[in-house]
Order: structure tokens, then sequence, then C-alpha cells
């Protein structure tokens, strides 16, 4: 019986998990404000003025290992290279969300 209990409530900790990841908690409107703000400045339609390189365009994400939330949100906290570190400008769901916001854009093309 405590077999079953324990099994149980393991599947409900990983089935809860899948449904609150950071990808369906994530506000991609205010990621949006957020990007015009703090981002568009470098990337604006997912270029980079900077390094033409290093876009936001979903194959340079590729490319470059940087194509999923946390990747994005990790590079974002912490900066590299040019790009400036926002953990302590944003808050931890505030990179969420422009992360969010910069992979969905990358999916659609930035169109």
């Amino acid at each position: 019986m405590k077999r079953w209990l324990i099994v149980g409530l393991v599947a409900l900790m990983v089935w809860t998990q899948a449904f609150t990841s950071p990808v369906l908690a994530a506000d991609t409107a205010n990621g949006a404000k957020l990007f015009e703000v703090h981002c568009v400045g470098c990337h604006v339609n997912g270029g980079n003025i900077v390094r033409w390189n290093k876009t936001l365009q979903l194959r340079a994400l590729e490319r470059n290992k940087v194509n999923t939330i946390d990747a994005i949100a990790t590079l974002v906290a912490n900066g590299k290279a040019n790009m400036s570190a926002y953990k302590d400008r944003l808050t931890i769901a505030e990179i969420e969300d422009v992360s969010a916001y910069v992979l969905e854009q990358a999916n659609k093309g930035w169109r």
C-alpha cells in the first residue's frame, strides 16, 4: 500500500511539474514590453546591431545553442561578451517573460 502511495505521489509531482513549467507560466505580453524597454536598442526585429552573427533569429539561436527558454534566460540574466547582464535590473519572472517572448518571436521569424 505504501509503495503505491509513493508511486502515486511521484507521478503527481511529475505531472504537476509538467504543467507549471516556465514556458506555460511566462507572460509573453509582458515579455514584449520588457523587450521594447531593455532589448530593442540592440536587437530590433531580432537582429543585432553590435554583432551581426549573434541575432535572435531561430537559426542563430540554434547555432549558438541558445534556443531554449532556460538558455536564453541564463544569457539575459548573466550576459556574455558585449551583452550586459540583466539579473540586477529584472526579476526572475521578468527574465522568464522576455526569454519566452524572444523564443516565441524567433519561432515566428520575428514577424
